[in-house]
């Protein structure tokens, strides 16, 4: 699979999956690209792509097909009921790069085994500029030895990680939600903190960088705040679906406490109530109404 003739079908190509597409398709391999929305896809025929209207018609004989779609229901309907997991030949390698149940994943992986087809699950890290430039966090479940044969495909993208086997890729993705998810609600209220009591909170975030709370969210969420520049490059959406997926999972293992993780899902589920989508940096905004803090 190191070799770029090996044929491509990506099928999602949105926010995340159309810089994925990108880089894959400036590294030279062939790729077929399918989105719900054909537009979004029509952007790379310019490039060299083909563009279908079916995604069963784009992974007909793809070698490796790689999925960035929203949840775990789309994923299950595009690969069972929209006529996938029929189209797939024997031997292919499915790399689900969506963030969804590690049941899900494992329910997915099963019944693609049973027509000879191969189950990754890779779920990523990094955001939009992640995707852009190629330093996606990518962690990944499923057989060691498939794992191989793609991950030259997928350092295209980012830095991919054998993490176990199949769900274990969606069990890192949501362990990084945790952290990522509760370090946002930390810098939020730090900086809020720092606001109320008089403090310019542009120069306490300067101040923080390089001691012991420093962080890529620091880093640019924090930005992000103090900019108040909350257009969406990470779903607030997203993350709550993924935290509510580290609940149910937690649930299922008998863990019977996740405190950060529950008031974090709370925190994004107000925000999303009463602001709208925004970037999950917008984490700052529900933590201001909270306090009846007026901007």
């Amino acid at each position: 699979m190191a070799s770029t003739s090996a044929s491509v079908a990506f099928l999602g190509i949105g926010l995340m999956g159309s810089r994925q597409a990108k880089r894959l398709l400036d590294a030279g391999y062939p790729l077929t690209a399918w989105n719900r929305s054909r537009e979004k896809a029509e952007a790379f025929a310019a490039s060299g792509a083909r563009v279908v209207d079916a995604a069963s018609e784009a992974v007909s004989n793809a070698d490796v097909v790689i999925l960035m779609l929203e949840n775990g229901k789309i994923v299950t309907d595009v690969l069972f009921s929209q006529g996938v997991a029929g189209a797939l030949r024997p031997g292919t390698i499915l790399v689900d790069m969506s963030s969804i149940k590690p049941a899900e994943a494992q329910e997915h992986a099963k019944h693609l085994k049973e027509r000879g087809v191969h189950h990754i699950d890779a779920p990523v890290s990094g955001g939009t500029l992640g995707a852009e430039q190629g330093t996606l966090a990518i962690m990944a479940g499923g057989e060691a030895e498939i794992f191989g044969r793609v991950e030259p495909i997928l350092k295209f993208m980012g830095r991919p990680v054998h993490v176990g086997p199949h769900g274990a890729g969606q069990l890192a993705k949501l362990a990084n939600q945790i952290i990522v998810g509760v370090t946002i609600g930390a810098v939020a209220e730090a900086l809020l903190l720092a606001q109320r009591g008089g403090a310019d909170p542009a120069k306490v975030r300067e101040a923080l960088r390089g001691g012991f709370a420093e962080s890529r969210i620091l880093e640019l969420h924090g930005q992000r705040m103090v900019e108040r520049d909350f257009v969406t490059k990470g779903r607030s959406v997203t993350h709550l679906k993924d935290l509510d997926n580290a609940l149910d999972v937690a649930e299922r293992i008998e863990l019977d406490a996740l405190p950060y993780t529950s008031l974090t899902a709370d925190l994004f589920r107000g925000l999303i109530e009463n602001a709208g989508d925004l970037d999950h940096s917008g984490l700052l905004t529900e933590l201001e109404r909270r306090n009846a803090v007026e901007v």
